[in-house]
C-alpha cells in the first residue's frame, strides 16, 4: 500500500505539471481526490490491514492527500495568474494610437430642402399644418370640389383602403381641416408624404412628398399669390430667377395656373436640363374656389384666398441636379453622403 500511495503522489506531480487550463485541473482533482478517485480507492482498503499497519498507512495516506491538495491549490493559483496576465495583455489599449472618430449622420437631402422651404414660408408668416396620411374621401376629394366622376378618383390613380378611405393623394386635405377649425385670417404650409398609383421610374413614384400652402383673408388677390411665389423662388433660387404663369385647371382653384421658373442652369437660353425651352415647371397654384370656401363655412363674398402645391422631390432634383428621383429612396450611402 505504501508503494501505491507513493505512486499516486508521483502521478499527481506529473499530471499537475502538464496541466495548462483550469478545466483540466478540475478533472485531475476528481481523478485523485474525488469519491471514485485514486487516493479514495486506496484508503477504502485500509480495513484489510493489520492493527499495527493501519495507523502508519493512515498517516501516510493523509500526508499524500494534503500534499496533492496543496499542489492542486498552487497549480490553480498559477493558472489563474497566467490567465489574468493573458487577459490584461490582450485587452491592453495603446493610448498613443490615434482615435477613430465615429461617423456623423446628416439630414436626408429631402429633409434639408424641406427645412429650407419651411424657413422661407415661416419667415413670411406661415405656420405648419400636419395631418393624417390615411384620409377620408371627403377631405381628399369631395371638399376640394372633386366630384365622384373625376378621373383622380379612379382606382388606377388612387390607393383606396375602402370606399370612403384613401391614402391621401395630396396634402390639400390639411387645408380643408385647417379652414374647418380656424377662421380667417389663415396662412398655413402643409408638407408631407402623399400616395398615387404611379409606376416607379426616374420621375415618378407611388410615394412622394408635397408642400402645399394656403392663405385666406379679406381682399386676397392673384397679385398676393404672385408676390408670395416670387419671394419664395427668389430666396430659393436667387434674385435673378424669373417666373412665368400659365393658365391651367384645378378643381379646387379658380383661376388656376402652372408656374415655371427660368432655368437655373442656362438662365433661360435653353439647355438639356430645361429641354431647350429655357423654363422649368415648378408648381401649381390658383385662387381658392368659392365652393371650397363654402364647404368650410367661409363666406366667399367676404373672404378670398390662394393656394399652391410644390413637389418636394422636384425642387430637390433641381437644387442638386439629380436626374433620377429613385436615388433619394435607395439608401445608398455613396449618394446620400454627398449631402
Amino acid at each position: 500500500m505504501k508503494e501505491k500511495l507513493n505512486k499516486i503522489k508521483s502521478m499527481a506531480d506529473e499530471a499537475f505539471a502538464s496541466s495548462h487550463t483550469l478545466e483540466s485541473l478540475e478533472e485531475l482533482r476528481v481523478k485523485f481526490l474525488g469519491k471514485k478517485g485514486e487516493l479514495t480507492a486506496v484508503m477504502k482498503g485500509m480495513g484489510a490491514l493489520s492493527p499495527d499497519e493501519r495507523p502508519v498507512m493512515g498517516q501516510l495516506a493523509n500526508e499524500v492527500r494534503d500534499y496533492i491538495g496543496e499542489k492542486l491549490e498552487e497549480t490553480k493559483k498559477a493558472l489563474q495568474a497566467a490567465a489574468e496576465e493573458k487577459k490584461i495583455r490582450e485587452e491592453t489599449i495603446d493610448v498613443t494610437i490615434p482615435g477613430k472618430c465615429p461617423k456623423k449622420g446628416a439630414k436626408h437631402p429631402l429633409t434639408q430642402v424641406l427645412d429650407d422651404l419651411k424657413d422661407i414660408f415661416i419667415g413670411m408668416g406661415f405656420s405648419i399644418a400636419e395631418g393624417p396620411e390615411v384620409e377620408l374621401d371627403y377631405y381628399n376629394f369631395e371638399a376640394l370640389n372633386i366630384p365622384k366622376d373625376h378621373p383622380a378618383r379612379d382606382t388606377q390613380d388612387t390607393f383606396y383602403i375602402d370606399e370612403n378611405v384613401v391614402l391621401r393623394t395630396q396634402t390639400s386635405p390639411m387645408q380643408i381641416r385647417t379652414m374647418e377649425k380656424q377662421k380667417p385670417p389663415i396662412r398655413v404650409l402643409a408638407p408631407g408624404r402623399v400616395y398615387r398609383s404611379d409606376a416607379v421610374d426616374a420621375t415618378h413614384s407611388p410615394v412622394f412628398h408635397q408642400v402645399e400652402g394656403l392663405v385666406v383673408d379679406k381682399g386676397i388677390t392673384m397679385a398676393d399669390l404672385k408676390g408670395t411665389l416670387e419671394t419664395f423662388v427668389h430666396k430659393l433660387y436667387g434674385e435673378e430667377t424669373r417666373l412665368r404663369f400659365r393658365p391651367h385647371h384645378f378643381p379646387f382653384t379658380e383661376p388656376s395656373a402652372e408656374v415655371d421658373i427660368s432655368c437655373f442652369n442656362c438662365g433661360g437660353k435653353g439647355c438639356n436640363i430645361c429641354k431647350g425651352e429655357g423654363w422649368i415647371e415648378i408648381l401649381g397654384c390658383g385662387m381658392v374656389h368659392p365652393k371650397v370656401l363654402k364647404n368650410c363655412n367661409i363666406d366667399p363674398d367676404i373672404y378670398s384666398g390662394f393656394a399652391f402645391g410644390i413637389g418636394l422631390e422636384r425642387v430637390a432634383q433641381f437644387r442638386y441636379d439629380v436626374k433620377d428621383m429613385r436615388m433619394y429612396y435607395e439608401n445608398d450611402m455613396r449618394f446620400l453622403s454627398q449631402f
